[in-house]
C-alpha cells in the first residue's frame, strides 16, 4: 500500500499573518520597555522624553483667562524621541486594524490579490483619515479658528502651541514615519513602493515645514480639508470593493478634490502672500522662531502650489483614463463590412445591423447559434 505523506503547505494567509504578529510582538515589547522605564528611578528621567511632550512653558494667567495659568509647548530636539515612541504605538494600532478587522473582512469577501492589497490600504488610511480629520476639527472649534480666520497669520511667530496642538503634529509626524517600515512588513509589491514612498515624503515636508516654520496653524486647517477629501475617497473605494455597481462616492470625491485643492491655495495666498507679507517683524530669527521673510514665504508658496499641481494632474490623468475604460467598455463593437458580392451576404449583413454595422441589439444577439452558424459558413 502506498503511504499517503502529509502536506506541509501552510494555509493561504498564514505566513502573512505570522509576519504581522511577529513584528507587532517585537514592537510591542519595545514599546513596553519605555512604559517599564517609568516605574524606576534611574531610567524615569530617560523614559519620560520617548513618553511625554517635552518643552513646556506655564504662562501666566491674563484677564480674559483669569481662572488657571495655561501651559504650552514648543519644539525642540528631543522631539525626535517622542515621535520614535509614537511611531512605535502607530505600529501597534496598524497590526491591531489589520488582524482583528480587516485580515476578517478578506477572509469573508474572498477578494483577488490587487484588491486584497487595494482593500488593506484604504482601510488603513480611511480610519486614520477619519480620526485625524475629526481630532483636527477639535482643535479647530476648541481655539476658534473657524470664527476668527485671521488667526492663522496674527501674531506670527506662533511658536507656542497648546498640548492638543504639540501633540496633533507629533502623531501626525509619527503615522506617516511608521508608514516607511510598513512597506516590509505589508509584503508591498515592488511596482507600488515608488507610488507610496513619493506621497509618504510628501506628507512628511509638508507637516514638518509647518511644525518647524511655525505655521502649525495653517498646517492644521489645510491638513484637516485634504483629510476630509481623502477619507472620502477611500471609504468610497472601500464600498466599490463590496459591491462595484457604486459611484455615486466617486462622483462626490471628484467634486470636493478640484474645490479641496482650490481652497488650498487660497488659505495659503491668503495667509503667507498677504497676511505674513503685510506683518511689521519681517526679520529672519531663529531664537524667537520667526521664519517671515521673502525667501521663506517665497519657499512655502512653491512648495504648496507645485504639489497641488501635481496632484491635479495626477487626478486628470485618473480621471482620463476612467473615462476611456468606460466609453470603451459600453461603445459597441464594430466589424468590417462584408463583401456585398452574393446575395446571401447582403442579406446577412442587413440581419445584423445597418450596412453591416452592429447595432447594440445585434451585439447582444451575435452569440446566438444562429449567428454562429452563419459566421462559420
Amino acid at each position: 500500500m502506498a503511504i499517503r505523506k502529509k502536506s506541509n503547505k501552510n494555509p493561504p494567509l498564514l505566513s502573512h499573518e505570522f509576519v504581522l504578529q511577529n513584528h507587532a510582538d517585537i514592537v510591542s515589547c519595545l514599546a513596553m520597555l519605555f512604559l517599564l522605564g517609568l516605574m524606576f528611578e534611574i531610567t524615569a528621567k530617560a523614559a519620560i522624553i520617548f513618553v511625554a511632550l517635552q518643552y513646556n512653558v506655564t504662562q501666566p494667567a491674563t484677564e480674559e483667562q483669569a481662572t488657571e495659568s495655561a501651559s504650552l509647548y514648543y519644539y525642540g530636539f528631543k522631539d525626535l524621541a517622542t515621535v520614535f515612541f509614537y511611531m512605535l504605538v502607530a505600529i501597534i494600532i496598524h497590526a491591531i486594524i489589520q488582524e482583528y478587522v480587516l485580515d476578517k473582512i478578506n477572509r469573508r469577501m474572498h477578494f483577488s490579490k490587487t484588491k486584497h492589497s487595494k482593500f488593506n490600504e484604504s482601510g488603513q488610511l480611511s480610519a486614520f483619515y477619519l480620526f485625524a480629520c475629526v481630532w483636527g476639527t477639535f482643535i479647530l472649534v476648541s481655539e476658534n479658528y473657524i470664527s476668527d480666520p485671521t488667526i492663522l497669520w496674527r501674531a506670527y511667530p506662533h511658536n507656542l502651541m497648546t498640548f492638543q496642538m504639540k501633540f496633533f503634529y507629533i502623531s501626525q509626524l509619527a503615522y506617516w514615519l511608521h508608514a516607511l517600515p510598513e512597506l516590509y512588513f505589508q509584503k508591498t509589491k515592488k511596482e507600488d513602493i515608488p507610488r507610496q514612498l513619493v506621497y509618504i515624503a510628501l506628507y512628511l515636508l509638508h507637516i514638518a515645514g509647518a511644525y518647524l516654520l511655525n505655521l502649525n496653524h495653517l498646517g492644521l486647517v489645510l491638513l484637516v480639508l485634504h483629510y476630509f477629501v481623502e477619507f472620502l475617497f477611500h471609504i468610497s473605494r472601500l464600498f466599490y470593493f463590496s459591491d462595484e455597481k457604486y459611484q455615486k462616492g466617486f462622483s462626490l470625491w471628484a467634486v470636493l478634490f478640484v474645490l479641496g485643492r482650490l481652497l488650498t491655495l487660497i488659505l495659503s495666498v491668503l495667509t503667507v502672500g498677504f497676511g505674513l507679507a503685510r506683518a511689521e517683524n519681517q526679520k529672519l530669527d531663529f531664537s524667537t522662531g520667526n521664519f517671515n521673510v521673502l525667501a521663506v514665504r517665497i519657499a512655502v508658496l512653491a512648495s504648496i502650489c507645485i504639489t497641488q499641481a501635481f496632484m491635479m494632474w495626477k487626478f486628470i490623468n485618473f480621471q482620463l483614463r476612467r473615462w476611456r475604460e468606460h466609453s470603451a467598455f459600453q461603445a459597441p463593437p464594430v466589424k468590417k463590412k462584408p463583401a456585398m458580392t452574393k446575395g446571401r451576404s447582403s442579406r446577412k449583413g442587413t440581419e445584423n445591423g445597418v450596412n453591416g454595422a452592429v447595432t447594440s441589439n445585434g451585439a447582444d444577439s451575435s452569440h446566438s447559434p444562429r449567428n454562429r452558424k452563419e459566421k462559420s459558413s
